[in-house]
């Protein structure tokens, strides 16, 4: 018999909407499901549907004093003084008390985190662990699911790049980014794929919680590797922008030589690596401010355990 990993029912998921306040997918479905929450109700399953930034979806900004999917380690978590605390911190510790304790046997088991990206990468899953057998068994299925679309898997578990996102107080948390689409707009495509992740993730829930078994299963992903900087004058400002080849090609091969960045009096700047890469959060316009002009990744394949809810027959 093929080793298998045995999990808990997962009895409680949560879907947060509005961790940036301007990527309005998210914010759009979640409050659709506080209202009409029969689309996302399944069986013995706690489905709650969650706005995570209130004050910056109001304003329809990306948060209000600082990154909310940025602030959610121990040090932050555990901040006592609240007068001085950013809005955003606050938040991340009432929205720890809610779902968590981050860790504990008292976590929500999953959260499915939704996010738009203005990068072209399609529908995306953000994995945090590559040793999380049921995670992985999860993207599997959304992903034959969404097929023929694409559903890309983005690996971030890289010590110095992995930062502590708003879904990480989950046993599993689940990152679904989806574009291309503009900040504050929405976008019928974008939304669609969104939703259909969701659906699909819900309809795994319910058939791993009443016993299906799910075979040993490979999954491609890409890992993060590293972040490419913008090329900076001295004044700090930027000197080069994403190559028109470049632009609009997340997942694709990008091989060294070839371009990644044009000056603005005409030169190109190639990629230097010693071997070919797949780039993705391309151009991504949140990332300015981190001075990121896009991310390389490195293909690989996973490999996960057969899964199975341990109460059922």
């Amino acid at each position: 018999m093929a080793d298998r990993t045995v999990y808990n029912p997962m009895r409680k998921v949560a879907i947060f909407g509005g961790t940036h306040g301007n990527e309005l997918s998210g914010v759009v479905l979640v409050n659709h499901w506080l209202k009409h929450g029969e689309e996302i109700a399944r069986p013995d399953i706690d489905v709650r549907p969650f706005i995570t930034n209130p004050e910056a979806v109001e304003k329809c900004t990306r948060y209000i004093d600082t990154d909310l999917n940025r602030v959610f380690d121990p040090e932050n978590l555990r901040k006592e003084n609240k007068l001085n605390l950013s809005y955003e911190v606050k938040r991340a510790q009432y929205i720890n008390s809610v779902f968590g304790p981050k860790g504990s046997d008292e976590a929500y088991d999953v959260i499915l985190d939704l996010h738009n990206t203005t990068a072209h990468m399609g529908a995306t899953l953000i994995l945090e662990n590559s040793r999380d057998d049921f995670t992985i068994q999860l993207f599997n299925y959304i992903k034959k699911c969404m097929a023929p679309l694409t559903c890309s898997v983005l690996l971030n578990e890289h010590p110095q790049l992995k930062y502590a996102t708003t879904r990480s107080i989950a046993k599993h948390p689940v990152g679904v980014e989806v574009g291309p689409q503009p900040q504050s707009i929405i976008r019928a495509d974008v939304l669609d794929k969104m939703r259909m992740v969701v659906k699909y993730a819900l309809d795994f829930l319910k058939d791993f919680n009443e016993g299906k078994e799910f075979p040993p299963c490979n999954l491609e992903v890409y890992k993060v590797l590293e972040n490419v900087a913008y090329p900076r004058k001295e004044n700090g400002d930027i000197a080069a922008v994403i190559h028109k080849n470049l632009q609009d090609q997340d997942w694709k091969e990008l091989n060294p030589g070839e371009p990644i960045f044009s000056t603005l009096d005409g030169k190109t700047i190639t990629y230097e690596g010693e071997c070919a890469v797949h780039p993705t959060f391309v151009n991504e316009a949140a990332y300015y401010e981190k001075n990121q002009a896009f991310t390389i990744t490195q293909k690989i394949l996973l490999t996960a355990q057969s899964v199975r809810c341990i109460n059922s027959k």
